[in-house]
């Protein structure tokens, strides 16, 4: 081929001549590049391309949490999440309960724990003191509902405080220190009265958010903070307090709905699966789907029996961190 049609023009003896010095240069290419010589390393190269997916993967990843309410069996609340992942990406899954959110926090700082389920106060303090971690989605309780909540300012039905103002003075029930809705908004909106919540208040934190309302139930707090559906539902439906026992005298703005956060340090790969497992899978409607759940009734995630994770930025948390600052919470502090 490399002469074309100019062999025409030549002599009988040229050709010839051509021929045999198109034969040699070909053999002496055999020796080197031939395609039979290069056939091994061809067959051998999809070998390295195809390799397994999965070689850099860990045998096991951590997920922590630290529960809303006080619970002994919190790792239940997380089984269909924990039985996905194991499912599907065949690997272990180790389940770590904090007793607080600096445990957990401490933890995705120090890269015990790989996936997180945080508040979103306590999500963003683990950014600020150098977590390296991105949320993948926040709970919800519907695939279609904007995922936030608020913080309520209770007190017992028939107390004469009916506002945030008649907090000043008083024993309130916070829940914890890294708390967005026990602790963090409460704090603003008290600052915003001008009631300092260190000084102006005797602080006592509970320790759960159900322990808040609780204690404010039995009169050992004044007045207390806890989000919305535990003084609205939760506690009512676990038959911890009557419906009507609690008044709501203030509430929060709408906050960022709570984080599931994972260490960016996995391999990419692991990454990618875990995220679409989380937002595909491991929801109330795709586990009743695939057999996983036989009724909704045991197909609420985590404890706050939610249906499950839509898919959030860390600019979503742009609001907690504005409160934040507000509040000049040393917390808030990297």
């Amino acid at each position: 081929m490399l002469f074309g049609n100019h062999t025409r023009k030549l002599p009988v003896l040229a050709i010839a001549v051509a021929s045999l010095s198109m034969l040699v240069a070909c053999g002496s290419d055999d020796s080197e590049s031939s395609p039979s010589s290069e056939a091994p390393a061809s067959s051998e190269a999809p070998t390295t391309t195809q390799a397994d997916p999965k070689a850099d993967w860990p045998d096991k990843i951590v997920l922590g949490a630290v529960p809303s309410e006080e619970s002994t069996a919190l790792v239940e609340s997380y089984s269909k999440l924990i039985q996905v992942l194991e499912e599907e990406l065949e690997l272990e899954v180790e389940f770590f309960q904090a007793t607080d959110y600096a445990g957990i926090i401490e933890a995705q700082i120090s890269g015990k724990v790989d996936l997180a389920q945080y508040g979103p106060f306590s999500y963003v303090i683990a950014k600020f003191n150098g977590a390296d971690i991105d949320p993948i989605g926040a709970l919800v309780d519907a695939p279609d509902e904007e995922p936030g909540y608020q913080s309520y300012g209770i007190v017992k039905t028939g107390s004469d405080i009916t506002d945030l103002e008649g907090f000043r003075g008083k024993k309130i029930c916070f829940v914890d220190p890294g708390s967005t809705s026990g602790y963090l908004y409460p704090s603003a909106g008290l600052l915003e009265l001008g009631i300092d919540p260190e000084a102006d208040v005797t602080p006592v934190f509970a320790g759960g958010h159900d322990a808040s309302v609780i204690s404010v139930n039995n009169g050992d707090c004044d007045a207390g903070f806890a989000f919305d559906a535990m003084v609205d539902s939760v506690l009512i439906e676990a038959g911890d307090i009557a419906e009507g026992d609690i008044t709501t005298v203030w509430k929060s703005e709408v906050i960022a709905g709570s984080p599931l956060a994972m260490q960016n340090g996995l391999p990419e790969s692991l990454k990618a699966e875990i995220i679409r497992l989380v937002l595909e899978v491991a929801n109330r409607d795709a586990l009743l789907a695939d057999g996983r759940c036989t009724s909704a009734d045991d197909c609420g995630l985590t404890d706050e029996n939610a249906w499950g994770w839509v898919p959030v930025a860390d600019s979503f948390y742009d609001g907690v961190r504005a409160v934040c600052e507000a509040t000049k919470s040393a917390k808030c502090e990297g």
